[in-house]
């Protein structure tokens, strides 16, 4: 694992505008781009969310066993793509980079039947904890690099947005 010491505020993510053909034409990028989705101009974690809810419609069905080994291979995955696309791109965790998104919010689904009160609620809730970064999101951020360094502070922001998902979710089927 890569762990270097950094600064007292959560690193800035790059926004430099990355060219589509740059994405589509490597799929590393076209990947960890959540297939285009983080090249939108604004709010590109966002974008990548979203991207991420037809593909928990598509999985939801799944016994909770076989959910939770596709999201640890997701998880696995997007390591080494998020770590060969920051290095052709030369940067450190640009902020398109929304593979990691995806599988934060696929792990604050996980163990919950598909529904549209379900769905919002979990995507408003993985984006409160992946934007404010409470700690130890925020230290994980600052502090572990590459690909694993990416993907581990959405991880653990899934897992927070689990937790309160299961929490409120009674109330919001009620």
């Amino acid at each position: 694992m890569n762990i270097s010491p950094g600064p007292s505020t959560p690193k800035a993510k790059s926004r430099l505008r990355i060219p589509a053909r740059q994405v589509f034409g490597d799929p590393y990028c076209f990947l960890a781009f959540g297939f285009g989705s983080g090249l939108a101009p604004v709010a590109p974690g966002t974008f990548g969310t979203l991207a991420a809810v037809p593909v928990y419609a598509l999985v939801a069905g799944l016994a909770f066993p076989a959910y939770a080994g596709l999201v640890l291979g997701l998880f696995a995955a997007g390591v080494p793509i998020c770590q060969r696309c920051e290095r052709r791109l030369g940067i450190h965790d640009h902020s398109g980079i929304v593979w990691d998104e995806i599988v934060g919010f696929l792990i604050t689904m996980g163990g919950v039947p598909f529904s549209w009160p379900a769905v919002v609620l979990g995507f408003a809730l993985f984006r409160l904890f992946d934007v404010l970064k409470p700690w130890p999101i925020s230290r994980l951020d600052r502090e572990v690099a590459g690909g694993f360094g990416v993907m581990l502070d959405d991880a653990l922001a899934g897992v927070f947005a689990a937790g309160g998902l299961h929490l409120l979710l009674p109330y919001v089927n009620a």
